[in-house]
């Protein structure tokens, strides 16, 4: 089972790892740099505004390509969540699901060191303070909604729907292009044609 992984690391604490406790913010830069180049290859870091190379274009980052492996969507319930899309989309849960977290594995498999152009996976995790988020607008606005392409909007709506999903209130396509739903937890997303 792939664990979710978080690199969310303070100048203090990558000082810490890197034994600079007590320098600047451009020597802890440097020194991350340093520490990232030999665990990933040439590492370009963009330049601190000041520096001599501030506002100049980056040099390529072909050394370093990331994957996108997982897109993760917070919710109140990941097993509950994860059921409706599971069903949407046709995918499995990977082993060791629970309640808070599951990940939904892609037909050829998800992104993995013995499958480095597999396919991004989603999954969900669950939020102890989880506030539904509202659309368009308002007190706590989405922050991204996932899009499906559908040949048939009719018959993936009911569909949808038969999943537990609703019908947005809003619907802003003046075309029909697209329509707004509303998963189990709350979240938006679109069928589009």
């Amino acid at each position: 089972m792939r664990a979710p992984f978080f690199i969310s690391l303070t100048l203090v604490e990558w000082g810490k790892i890197l034994g600079q406790e007590r320098r600047s913010p451009l020597a802890h830069r440097q020194g991350m740099t340093r520490f990232l180049a030999r665990e990933w290859g040439r590492v370009t870091a963009c330049p601190l505004p000041g520096s001599p190379r501030y506002g100049r274009p980056m040099a390529s980052l072909s050394a370093f390509k990331p994957v996108l492996d997982l897109v993760v969507i917070d919710c109140p319930d990941a097993l509950v969540l994860s059921r409706f899309y599971s069903e949407l989309l046709g995918w499995p849960f990977e082993d060791g699901a629970s309640s808070d977290w599951v990940t939904l594995v892609p037909p050829e498999s998800g992104v993995s060191s013995e499958n480095p152009n597999g396919r991004t996976s989603l999954a969900f995790q669950r939020i102890e303070d989880w506030v539904t988020p509202t659309w368009p607008g308002g007190s706590h606005p989405q922050q991204f909604h996932l899009d499906f392409a559908v040949g048939d909007i009719e018959a993936a709506e009911r569909a949808v729907l038969a999943l537990g999903a609703r019908r947005h209130d809003h619907q802003p396509s003046e075309d029909g292009g697209f329509r707004v739903y509303v998963d189990p937890a709350g979240h938006p997303f679109c069928l589009i044609r």
